[in-house]
Formats: C-alpha cells, sequence, structure tokens
C-alpha cells in the first residue's frame, strides 16, 4: 500500500472486528506506509493476513506503541482503558471501538456520515459507536434532518458476531449437534441455547434496571451522536438470533412534520452509505444475509404506521462488523487524514 508516511496501528488485530479493520484498510487503500498489528501476549508473532502479505502480531508496550499516527483500537474496554491514553501520549489520534470512551464528555463519538464535523474536536482519542447505533442511524439520521425526529421505538435482531469469535463457534457447535439429532453441550457464551432460538438479552441486566446494557447504549449513544435532548422519546429492544454475521432492525419512527413513505424512500436513496431494497410484494427487501459482506446499510419494508400520524415502519439490515464497527473506525480515520489532523 503507497501512502503519505503514515503508520497505523491496529489493536485487537486477530480478532474479528481486528481482522475486518485491517481487509477493509487494504481494500479502500488507506494512505499508509506503515500497519502495525497489535495483539495481546498469547498472540505475539502471530502472522495475521494483510493485502497480499501478512503482519506479525506485537505487544503493545513502551517501545512498540511509538511512532504510531492513527491507531484503530478493537481490543476490548478494559485494554482500551489502559492501552488508549498511552498511544495518545505517544502521539497517536486513538480511534476506538469499545464501549469504554464512548460516553465520555470530552471524547467525540462519530458516525462519518452524520456528525463527520465531530473529527476536530478530538482530544487524542474518538469514539466508535455500538453496530446497532452505527447501522441505524445511516437511515434515521437523514430522516431526522428532513423533518425532525419525535419518537423512535427499535427492536434489534442482532447476529453472534456481535460477541465474538467464541459466539459464532457456540452458535456453529450446537447447530450441528441439533441438526444430528444430539444434545448440544451446555451454553457457555450466552444464557440459552442460541441455535434455532431468539434471545431477548444483548449484554447484561444491571442490579435494579430492566433494560440491558446494550438497550442502554443505543438509547444514550443515539441521543449523544444526533444531539437529540429529552423532546425525543427513545425505547430500544435488542434481541440476540442464530445469524451469524448482520444485525437487522425494526424501526418505529414519530416525525415532527408528516413525511410519505414515497418522500422516504428518496431521502435515503439519496444519503451516502444507504442502499434502499423496498420491493417486498417479490421478495425485495433487507435481509442479514444480503447485508453481510456489504458497505451499505440496506432499508426497506418502508410504509405508514396505522393508527398513528407523521409515523413511519421501515426494516433495515447492516453487517454489524463493518459499518457496524471496522468500516465506520477507517472513515473515521480517513476524516482525519482529509482534515490534516493527524501526521507532521
Amino acid at each position: 500500500m503507497s501512502g503519505s508516511g503514515l503508520t497505523v496501528g491496529v489493536l485487537g488485530a486477530t480478532g474479528a472486528v481486528g481482522s475486518t479493520i485491517l481487509s477493509i484498510l487494504d481494500q479502500r487503500e488507506f494512505p499508509a506506509s506503515e500497519v502495525v498489528a497489535f495483539a495481546s501476549e498469547r498472540s505475539a508473532g502471530r502472522e495475521v493476513p494483510f493485502g497480499a502479505g501478512t503482519l506479525t502480531c506485537v505487544v503493545p508496550d513502551e517501545e512498540t506503541i511509538q511512532g504510531i499516527d492513527i491507531l484503530i483500537s478493537s481490543a476490548g474496554g478494559s485494554v482500551s482503558e489502559v492501552w488508549a491514553p498511552k498511544f495518545v501520549e505517544a502521539g497517536a489520534v486513538v480511534v476506538d471501538n469499545t464501549s469504554f470512551w464512548r460516553m465520555h464528555d470530552d471524547v467525540p463519538l462519530v458516525v462519518a456520515e452524520v456528525n463527520p464535523e465531530r473529527v476536530s474536536d478530538h482530544q487524542g482519542i474518538i469514539a466508535n459507536p455500538n453496530c446497532t447505533t452505527a447501522v441505524m442511524l445511516m437511515a434515521l439520521a437523514p430522516i431526522h434532518r428532513e423533518v425532525g425526529l419525535k419518537r423512535l421505538i427499535l427492536s434489534s435482531y442482532q447476529a453472534v458476531s456481535g460477541t465474538g469469535q467464541k459466539a459464532i463457534e457456540e452458535l456453529e457447535s450446537q447447530t450441528r449437534a441439533v441438526l444430528a439429532n444430539e444434545a448440544p453441550a451446555e451454553p457457555s457464551v450466552y444464557p440459552h441455547r442460541i441455535a434455532f432460538n431468539v434471545l431477548p438479552q444483548v449484554e447484561v441486566f444491571k442490579d435494579g434496571d430492566d433494560y440491558t446494557t446494550e438497550e442502554r447504549k443505543v438509547m444514550a449513544e443515539t441521543r449523544k451522536i444526533m444531539g437529540l435532548g429529552d423532546e425525543v422519546a427513545i425505547s430500544a429492544t435488542c434481541a440476540r438470533v442464530p445469524v451469524v454475521t448482520g444485525h437487522s432492525e425494526s424501526l418505529n419512527i414519530e416525525t415532527n412534520e408528516d413525511l410519505s413513505p414515497e418522500r422516504c424512500r428518496e431521502i435515503l436513496a439519496g444519503a451516502p452509505g444507504v442502499t434502499v431494497v423496498d420491493d417486498p410484494s417479490s421478495g425485495g427487501y433487507p435481509t442479514a444475509l444480503d447485508a453481510a459482506g456489504v458497505d451499505d446499510v440496506l432499508v426497506g419494508r418502508i410504509r405508514r404506521d396505522p393508527d398513528h400520524p407523521n409515523t413511519l415502519n421501515l426494516w433495515l439490515a447492516g453487517d454489524n462488523l463493518r459499518k457496524g464497527a471496522a468500516l465506520n473506525a477507517v472513515q473515521v480515520a480517513e476524516l482525519l487524514v482529509a482534515e490534516g489532523l493527524v501526521g507532521g
């Protein structure tokens, strides 16, 4: 990859999101002269694919973190809490995929197509939103800009890859066992079997709260990214489904001004990063399988709520590893380069 002399680090390079970040950096020909793969001690020396070759994983320490211009971090909140400030101190701008920094007041939370202007507000760290939030806002933000949002009811149907490789393996193992008419092993990743099941729980319930941490994230992050106050009502229910990749979401959107389904399709068709797939009578609507491996968020089933004025229902699907995580992080890094906010 030819570049501008920038050195880019990827922390968590062996994980599902980290490997996708490396792939997208190569696919989009990110302007870097060097890419460094950072991983834990157990993965030190491991080779990971990058472009036509491989990168050798190194462990972050006081020596190896020097000289990094941009770090894209996806190694878990506890790791980011420790290492993101150290990379910043060493001179890097950190684009962080974990949940740790998202709601810090001094850390901008950015979706590249929604609030790109916020990248210049960083104090060394820029946060990437939750995958469910990022996918949803690709459709929600253009509608809000056009007619204003009054109320949002979200239901998500989330793929197991959002939990990580162990969840994928558990789904595959359980599926093989059930199809072979065998008893699957007791679940270890989720509280119940995920194969051939739907779990109305993503992440955990904190004491005294009937909403999961995932649902709280989606509601809070949506407000922060879009600059919404209490005048907009938001409610979320997040479920885990036996799908490997691709989050699906159902949105019920009440707007301040009337918006016809036809005009909504026009707005979304013109929105960057969105593809309208809306011919339901012929089977034309977004599915998780269609969204997997695709950069755009797919939106369809756009229709009026029959009982509420100024309200539309729609269905969307997006790749949780790409736009929900890796792609958006790389896009934020591209914004930093375009604005001259890194290097030099």
